[in-house]
């Protein structure tokens, strides 16, 4: 009984924290409050008749709702694992969407944009390196521009967790799964983004116009890939993955037809993810940016289709698809800032980066990564920011490359990628070290053998493919007792006849009592 007061002061000693933090942080948003418009009839009034703001609303809304559906995308990406662990994959995915938006809304949205200005409303303080406005939308956040904001970008920071899942897939602990979101999406992504995003210091770099990055291939796809990498060297490769002289194995995929599904939805969303980061109905620069996007996305599919089948002589369209999708990640960073002729060379390079980072990965640092995640986000979010500095031409934003003669820019996109993968990979180092040294991260030889599904959901994902299986089990069981029931009838009349020897039946398999033939005499 003890120990269970213990317990419970510990719980109000908590929650009393919590509620005292939450009071102070709506008192301190509360001090600028007076300037928020929650209603949306200020804004409104700021422009003619306020069409063209409303314009802005509507396309920022929609194309985030676009985003948000990625996720279906990501969860069919699962085709590429197997059966028995595919809910636990799909479930990972799901908490990044939910779980993951709560702790965003909480304090991540707030450290990322805290001082920014968005459509003439400047959301609340921050400096270079971090922001401190904004704790669960509260006080002056309480506003219709500031609202949408964190709409689109909370959408976006869920494909922080979705990236992980792949490669930590099989064999991570829901637990430790879950607690490092709370670092992930209050330290890492946010405090990287505002440097970035938040026009912080990488964004104000001397060096060109700073660090750029339209759609996230750094902020999104390379501090998520390069986690992605550090989850799955720490948890180590799933059993079978490789043999005793160190050649990687093989685990088919259960329906590559997901994939394929999985990938065309993830393009789809895409679009209005890449072209949706105007956050301006009136920018006409978003046909360029959707072209690109598209142009690259599919060159690469089509370059690790034909490598595919020019090296095996069958054309892999499970890695056809990874193509694909490392074109989009390539992409994301460089769509604004380039002609199309350039998104064609992005992605061709982006499906080169993808397959040798691919074998790097696998035959050279012996990390399993089931679905790829860390060469089509990590590898190609690096690249993704390099390729602002090569071949930005200079016609949106200021923004000028190599093939301009400019070559501060990459400079900076060139630091940004060295503090992406420095913040992230140590952060994340850290983080997993902790989480293993303490509850542990990966789940039991018993439980990966099995299969997830059942162990840590209580369910498989395929019901009907189990109970098939099951359904020939007991058969067999069946047939089993049968024939033993049989053996125990022919022995007991054996037994009968006190002519007959105790002999073993090779047909059998057991030892019987039989009447020798005259020939044994």
């Amino acid at each position: 009984m003890g120990f269970y007061f213990r317990g419970l002061r510990r719980a109000n000693i908590f929650c009393s924290f919590m509620f005292m933090l939450c009071l102070l942080l709506f008192c301190t948003n509360m001090a600028w409050a007076g300037g928020s418009d929650p209603t949306g009839e200020h804004t409104f009034a700021m422009d003619f008749r306020g069409v063209d703001m409303s314009e802005h609303f509507v396309w920022v809304l929609l194309t985030g709702f676009t985003i948000l559906f990625m996720q279906v995308g990501f969860i069919f990406l699962g085709g590429l694992l197997q059966a028995k662990n595919v809910l636990s994959y799909m479930t990972h995915c799901f908490l990044a969407t939910t779980l993951g938006a709560l702790i965003y809304l909480g304090a991540g949205f707030a450290l990322m944009f805290g001082g920014f200005e968005l459509l003439g409303q400047h959301f609340g303080g921050g400096n270079a390196f971090i922001g401190w406005s904004g704790f669960l939308l509260l006080g002056g956040s309480y506003d219709v521009r500031i609202i949408i904001m964190f709409l689109f970008q909370a959408v976006i920071a869920t494909f922080i967790g979705s990236i992980i899942a792949g490669a930590v897939a099989e064999r991570m602990k829901l637990s430790a799964y879950v607690i490092s979101f709370f670092f992930i999406y209050i330290v890492i992504y946010p405090l990287y983004g505002h440097w970035v995003w938040g026009e912080g210091w990488l964004w104000n770099l001397p060096f060109g116009v700073g660090v750029r990055d339209f759609a996230g291939s750094g902020v999104v796809h390379a501090v998520g890939g390069t986690l992605a990498f550090v989850g799955a060297l720490f948890l180590g490769p799933r059993i079978g993955k490789y043999s005793k002289d160190g050649t990687p194995g093989f685990f088919p995929g259960h329906n590559v037809g997901y994939m394929v599904i999985g990938t065309v939805l993830l393009a789809f969303g895409w679009l209005g993810y890449d072209a949706g980061s105007t956050l301006a109905a009136g920018d006409l620069r978003a046909s360029i940016v959707a072209a690109n996007t598209f142009i690259a996305g599919a060159m690469g599919a089509v370059t690790v289709l034909y490598y595919t089948h020019l090296k095996t002589g069958a054309s892999d369209i499970g890695e056809a698809c990874n193509g694909f999708l490392a074109g989009l990640v390539a992409i994301s960073a460089p769509c604004a800032y380039v002609a199309p002729w350039a998104a064609v060379v992005i992605g061709f390079l982006g499906a080169i980066v993808y397959m040798t980072n691919l074998w790097f990965v696998e035959e050279k640092l012996k990390v399993d990564d089931p679905l790829g995640a860390v060469s089509v986000h990590g590898a190609n979010g690096l690249w993704g920011l390099l390729a602002i500095g090569i071949f930005a031409d200079g016609s949106y934003g200021g923004v000028s490359g190599l093939i301009t003669g400019n070559g501060g820019q990459l400079l900076s996109q060139f630091i940004a990628c060295v503090v992406a993968l420095a913040w992230a990979g140590g952060l994340g180092s850290l983080m997993f070290f902790i989480l293993k040294k303490t509850i542990g991260i990966r789940v039991s030889e018993r439980v990966e053998s099995e299969g997830l599904d059942i162990n840590l959901h209580g369910s498989p994902c395929y019901r009907l493919q189990t109970e098939a299986a099951l359904g020939a089990e007991m058969e067999g069981a069946e047939e089993g007792a049968e024939e033993q029931k049989n053996t125990e009838i022919l022995e007991a009349a054996f037994a009968k006849d006190a002519k007959r020897e105790k002999i073993y039946s090779e047909k059998l398999g057991i030892w019987i009592t039989a009447k020798p033939k005259e020939s044994d005499k």
